[in-house]
């Protein structure tokens, strides 16, 4: 249970980070703070929810980051 959540923003991570890079470490976040593994039946869908949320904020967090000396990403463009 006690495997480390690993850097997810360049330079450690050259390419982004995927959605399941970022909701491998939001499951082991949840599952650190909440000291379940595995959550009981009655405790799924609080357990769920805690790892979207926190999934969510860090793709929020990763594409805000501002990384000095990373390059740029693209920028899509609207139309």
């Amino acid at each position: 249970m006690c495997r480390s959540i690993k850097t997810l923003r360049p330079p450690t991570l050259p390419e982004e980070a995927t959605e399941e890079e970022i909701r491998a470490a939001a499951l082991q976040f949840v599952r650190k703070v909440s000291g379940f593994r595995a959550p009981a039946a009655h405790n799924r869908e609080v357990f769920d929810h805690a790892v979207e949320a926190i999934a969510a904020a860090t793709a929020e967090l990763l594409g805000g980051l501002e990384v000095r000396g990373a390059p740029q990403r693209a920028q899509a463009v609207s139309s």
